[in-house]
């Protein structure tokens, strides 16, 4: 593996991080000196840094509680838990992450808690419908996630973006009430500021979507680092992509649904990940614990999905 291109890959994205969280601060801070001066906005910034160094994490258990996720032990899936061994080991984790199964026709992995609370959540049609290759790119790019610390930080990007909606909450309707009596008294308005108020929430919006397209970035890179294999974790991908459409909907209309935005992704988009990932490709590091099978623990029937997860991936 090239370990200058994936450093290069690396600062990139640390850099990129850095100027969304910076970005996010500023439109906090801006938005308190309008409110009330450089007092508040010091005090803003002072509660941005709190926030960033002691951003609480959610329970994983709330989590798992709304998809019904229930918990594989070491003896019903042996093979998964040496992956989740060797990954956690190669990743420096300080503990190996609990794997839950998510009895869901849904195709998606999710990671949530801490590191040393983590857990790595895998549906019913991932088990099934990608290969043992597929599979150990997928939990690689999870527990990427835990050791990028990317929960904490997207943790963070939320709490000041509602912060920041709050903020500009308080001051529109203060705007209002003056609004009217400034006119009528022929004072000039600040209208600048009524602007940085009103869409002050839609940039921070943007700015924490764009930073989670960065994290995911990051935590395939880290993915590769991990297994040695970017072409593993391009064809769990693309076969994602694949199965996310209903049955008929890939028969009947395959392109009947709109593009997203690449602005309002959380994700980036699977043609990029993956040509960034062939970017990265490398000769395999020393082969994962698995044998032919084993990694597909036997799993009790899905129930019919929510009707709510009908379209596509969980975020």
């Amino acid at each position: 593996m090239d370990p200058r291109r994936l450093a290069a890959h690396r600062r990139l994205n640390q850099l990129h991080t850095a100027a969304l969280l910076a970005l996010l601060a500023a439109l906090c801070s801006t938005l308190a000196w309008i409110l009330g001066g450089p007092e508040l906005a010091l005090l803003a910034l002072v509660a941005v840094a709190a926030l960033y160094l002691f951003t609480p994490l959610a329970s994983p258990r709330l989590a798992l509680s709304l998809y019904r996720g229930q918990l594989l032990a070491p003896h019903q899936a042996p093979a998964l838990y040496r992956v989740l061994e060797t990954l956690a080991a190669r990743a420096g984790l300080p503990r190996v992450p609990l794997l839950y199964y998510i009895p869901s026709r849904v195709v998606n992995a999710f990671a949530t808690g801490g590191p040393w609370s983590s857990v790595i959540a895998v549906s019913e049609m991932t088990l099934r419908r990608l290969d043992e290759r597929e599979l150990i790119a997928v939990l690689a790019h999870e527990v990427g996630h835990i050791a990028n610390d990317d929960l904490r930080v997207m943790a963070f990007a939320d709490l000041v973006s509602r912060l920041t909606s709050l903020l500009s909450l308080i001051g529109q309707l203060l705007v209002l009430i003056a609004l009217p009596l400034a006119l009528l008294a022929g004072v000039e308005v600040p209208w600048a500021a009524l602007l940085v108020l009103v869409f002050a929430p839609t940039l921070s919006a943007l700015a924490q979507f764009a930073l989670s397209r960065s994290r995911e970035f990051e935590a395939d890179r880290r993915a590769v680092e991990l297994t040695g294999d970017a072409e593993g974790l391009a064809r769990a991908l693309a076969r994602i992509e694949r199965l996310q459409g209903s049955g008929w909907e890939r028969l009947l209309a395959p392109h009947w649904r709109l593009p997203e935005p690449s602005l309002l992704r959380t994700h980036p988009s699977t043609e990029a990940r993956i040509e960034r990932l062939r970017a990265l490709a490398a000769p395999s590091r020393p082969r994962l614990p698995t044998r032919p099978g084993g990694l597909h623990p036997p799993l009790s029937p899905a129930p019919a999905p929510r009707r709510s997860h009908l379209w596509g991936l969980w975020s």
